[in-house]
């Protein structure tokens, strides 16, 4: 296990909190905005109802044993099952030498077994490291289970044949064994066994489509900041359905399951249709582009939902929040999950990302960290209880991204990549990421403004703008209706010449990763297609 606060102060260059001092950081801020970034930028501080989610997820275990658990192709499991079986399959890993501070993987598809798999993990005080098998290639297993030192596999029984595994790992296929009577016992001494709210409670790896998949550090303590406090509970309580739509690999899957788990609700795990499953709950959280291919006339029930991963297109945000509590949110990985959020309404008239969430902050800063004023855009630092362990055996990433906060000392922030600037109420607008600050022709492009812009035609549900290359834009819309004349004419009348795309095409929709995000790089390769095969692009060329 790393301690960031020992590894991050690693490869900082003397000059990067120039513009600030040691005695007072906010020097460069007015008074007024000195007192708006103390007022903006710090959360609610609010107490977890419980210090570890193993604790809120035995507390539910033990309360209301006869309540569903979760339900999964039309069979349900109790908390009381869930824990009679998690025991089960906790003992058969305790003799494999699993113990507090191990990880444990995961790799199976969505099911019942999946969280038997992670509450007998978190029983005894290990982390797990979830995969999807048949998503996740046959290499990235083998790099997980090989960089987080696994002793132990969990996987079904079906899928067993598909799992790498070397001579010092075990495989343990976990239907056979969490309704196998002969392994009744309770487990001796928990105490031994109990997480503290500083170890870790899951592993989650980048998709891995840049570079080698990062294992980020989530702790008991990071997961209960936001699954047990408001908003990111998202009124989960006992007698009400929350969807498991996600892939199991992607960290809003554990603010599916585990908000789920905790909070004493029941878990709707989906099979093949995400509709079928979002008209049966109350509670669903979702990416923007999974959301948009949701027929939302059929979920007037749901109650409370909320997106994160990539920018929501306002169209998506205003109908939703028509009928429930919507919250759009925002956080990477490593800042758990998410670490802004607040419920939209149509008649707001900007949509935001939101405040911090309950113990955390948020920062606007310049390159060189220091607070840039109330208004102006800049990268968003994350920083309170939402701030991970770190990269998991990558020292040089960690030192890079995580830096000891000099608003909060001893703490740690986040360098999160993605714009953002304060409104004059307090809530954050968010301008994508750093990334995707682009120049076009020798011109800064805010590629998610272009975007947005297509999205304001009535006609357009959806957009996303990619470089092409250093003069020429690509854009989609979707649905295959939309028009991409009124599309563009909304990027013409709102943004400068050099915004607008060479080409604007519909699609039906806009492919989807596993983790339910924008295929970015098929997009790219259907650009490529697009402008071969097209002599005039649907859009001038605005040069021309």
């Amino acid at each position: 296990m790393q301690d960031i606060a020992a590894i991050s102060l690693k490869g900082i260059k003397p000059h990067s909190l120039s513009g600030t001092t040691k005695e007072d950081p906010l020097a460069a801020l007015s008074d007024a905005d000195r007192d708006r970034f103390l007022a903006f930028g710090w959360g609610p501080i609010e107490a977890p109802r419980f210090p570890t989610i193993s604790d809120a997820i035995l507390h539910q275990m033990r309360t209301q044993p006869d309540a569903i658990a979760a339900t999964c192709g039309g069979e349900d499991i109790t908390y009381g099952t869930l824990d009679a079986a998690s025991n089960r399959l906790a003992n058969v890993m305790r003799g494999y030498g699993v113990a507090r501070g191990d990880v444990v993987c995961l790799y199976l598809r969505r099911s019942l077994e999946m969280l038997v798999g992670i509450v007998a993990t978190m029983k005894l005080g290990a982390a797990y490291a979830p995969q999807h098998v048949g998503v996740a290639p046959t290499e990235a297993l083998r790099h997980v289970a090989g960089i987080t030192e696994a002793k132990v596999i969990l996987t079904l029984s079906e899928l067993a044949s598909d799992v790498p595994v070397t001579a010092e790992q075990t495989l343990i296929s976990i239907d056979p064994v969490m309704y196998d009577p002969a392994l009744d016992d309770s487990l001796p001494d928990q105490a031994t066994y109990a997480a503290t709210p500083e170890d870790r409670a899951i592993l989650l790896f980048t998709s891995g489509t840049t570079g080698v998949p990062n294992g980020v550090q989530v702790t008991h303590k990071n997961l209960a900041n936001i699954l047990l406090t408001a908003p990111g509970d998202m009124g989960m309580r006992p007698g009400r359905k929350v969807g498991q739509i996600l892939s199991i690999a992607f960290d809003m899957a554990a603010w599916e399951t585990l908000g789920a788990l905790a909070n004493g609700a029941t878990l709707v795990i989906r099979g093949k249709s995400i509709q079928d499953t979002a008209e049966q709950v109350d509670v669903l959280i979702s990416t923007p582009s999974i959301l948009n291919s949701l027929d939302a006339s059929r979920c007037q029930q749901v109650k409370v939902a909320a997106v994160a991963g990539e920018p929501c297109p306002r169209p998506l945000a205003d109908l939703w929040s028509s009928f429930c509590t919507f919250h759009n949110s925002c956080g990477p990985t490593e800042t758990t999950i998410i670490n802004t959020a607040e419920p939209h309404h149509p008649d707001k008239a900007v949509l935001s990302i939101g405040r911090p969430t309950p113990n955390n902050t948020v920062y606007i800063l310049d390159e060189d960290l220091t607070p840039l004023p109330i208004g102006a855009k800049g990268v968003m630092w994350a920083g309170g209880d939402c701030v991970t362990m770190g990269y998991l055996a990558n020292p040089d990433l960690t030192a890079d991204r995580y830096r000891p906060d000099p608003f909060r000392p001893g703490h740690m922030m986040f360098n999160t990549r993605d714009l953002g600037r304060w409104t004059d109420t307090g809530e954050l607008e968010h301008f994508g990421r750093v990334d995707d600050l682009v120049k076009i022709r020798g011109f800064r492009v805010e590629l998610d403004g272009v975007s947005t812009a297509l999205e304001q035609s009535d006609c357009c549900a959806q957009a996303v703008t990619l470089k092409y290359d250093n003069r020429t834009l690509v854009s989609f819309i979707s649905p295959a209706t939309a028009c991409p004349k009124k599309a563009a004419a909304e990027v013409e009348a709102r943004l400068p010449y050099y915004c607008s795309p060479a080409a604007v095409v519909p699609l039906e929709a806009l492919p989807r990763t596993p983790r339910g995000k924008l295929d970015k790089r098929l997009l790219l390769q259907m650009a490529d297609q697009h402008l071969a095969n097209t002599h005039t692009p649907n859009i001038t060329d605005a040069a021309q």
